[in-house]
């Protein structure tokens, strides 16, 4: 049995596919395995992936058929057999000892999981010169190396969310059946495979140093696709399905603020980068899902900052005053009344007026 499996899920990178590999191939842990799921790539990346097959034994490639990100990964994980279980991005990279030293902190520590700080990083195409962004995951430094259960301490679940820092035990995983919401694509499904974990374990720890290095200048990285409007709205149902199950009743109590959290700052990160065609819509189904959230008292606004409790509680009030605010103007001293006084406010206001008086005409004819 390998002491890691590392699932690496692939579709048309190419480009930056061989720096990924080797950093795995050269790791100093050297009893690991490396499952490389070809999501039907068309570029030359199975090629690659099956150069290094060839040269080294701990290469395994699984070809299939285009399924999306969470398909692949859950083939990955149903195929390794590691005691631990890594992932890594094919255009991202790792230091080679990541692998060795958080196997050995969660083997000391019988950890269900273990997470590091990482490097943002992003290369100019010109010079070739790197710039390195450093994520702490606890920005307040209080959680860091130290025995940590989730389900008493949700706070953690605050931390910047990714799940390719780390490793996770393969018999805790399997324990819960925990895998990743099989949608189209790269749709966030990490949001529920993340969310899964810190909801099931017992023991973790986080790291204060940093060892993977996360990819910002891949313009086709899914963090950059602007057609995938609601994505993040179905994987946040798909978490939610999971806390309702029976038996996770006393989870969500616990976690339900914190679900918010989390909710609340990633829509409005798919807010600020869908296509301005789609912003209003958008905002005004934040301000519904919001205002559904406060209705059934889920939403815990001391979790926020008090300017986004503000926020918030504008949006659930007047999700369009809201838009014409925030979104068009990004005017932070418009009040409410200064936007619908505004041309572009009445000029909105009246188009979506005039069809909507037709349309009582034409019932009040029938």
């Amino acid at each position: 049995m390998a002491k890691v499996s590392i699932i690496v899920p692939t579709y048309n990178v190419e480009q930056y596919l061989e720096e990924c590999l080797e950093s795995l191939r050269r790791q100093t842990l050297h009893d690991i395995e490396i499952i490389c799921i070809d999501d039907g790539a068309t570029d030359g990346s199975p090629e690659i992936l099956d150069r290094y097959a060839r040269q080294d034994s701990r290469f395994i490639v699984i070809h299939k058929e285009n399924g999306g990100y969470g398909k692949a990964m859950n083939v990955g994980l149903d195929r390794a057999a590691g005691e631990y279980i890594g992932i890594v991005e094919p255009d991202d990279f790792v230091s080679l000892t990541m692998f060795e030293d958080l196997y050995a902190v969660a083997k000391e520590n019988l950890l269900d999981f273990v997470k590091a700080d990482f490097y943002r990083f992003a290369r100019n195409e010109n010079s070739g010169n790197m710039s390195l962004t450093y994520n702490h995951l606890d920005k307040n430094g209080e959680y860091y190396n130290q025995l940590i259960n989730p389900s008493e301490t949700p706070y953690v679940t605050k931390f910047i969310l990714n799940t390719w820092s780390g490793i996770y035990a393969r018999d805790f995983i399997e324990k819960y059946h925990i895998r990743h919401n099989e949608t189209p694509g790269a749709s966030f499904q990490d949001n529920g495979f993340f969310w899964q974990t810190f909801m099931y374990a017992r023991r973790c720890m986080f790291l204060d140093r940093p060892y993977y290095m996360n990819r910002r200048d891949n313009p086709n990285s899914s963090v950059n696709s602007r057609e995938k409007v609601y994505c993040m709205n179905i994987e946040y149902d798909f978490i939610r399905d999971i806390f309702m199950q029976k038996g996770n009743e006393a989870l969500w109590e616990r976690f339900k603020g914190y679900y918010h959290f989390k909710r609340y700052h990633n829509y409005m990160f798919t807010l600020s980068r869908i296509g301005d065609a789609y912003k209003q819509e958008y905002t005004e189904r934040i301000g519904k899902e919001l205002k559904r959230a406060k209705e059934l008292d889920e939403l815990d606004l001391s979790l926020f900052t008090p300017a986004e409790q503000n926020k918030i509680q504008f949006l659930i009030k007047d999700p369009k005053a809201y838009y014409w605010k925030y979104v068009l103007y990004d005017g932070s001293k418009l009040t409410a009344e200064d936007v619908k006084n505004t041309v572009t406010f009445k000029i909105g206001a009246a188009v979506v007026y005039i069809p909507r008086k037709i349309m009582r005409m034409i019932k009040g004819k029938k």
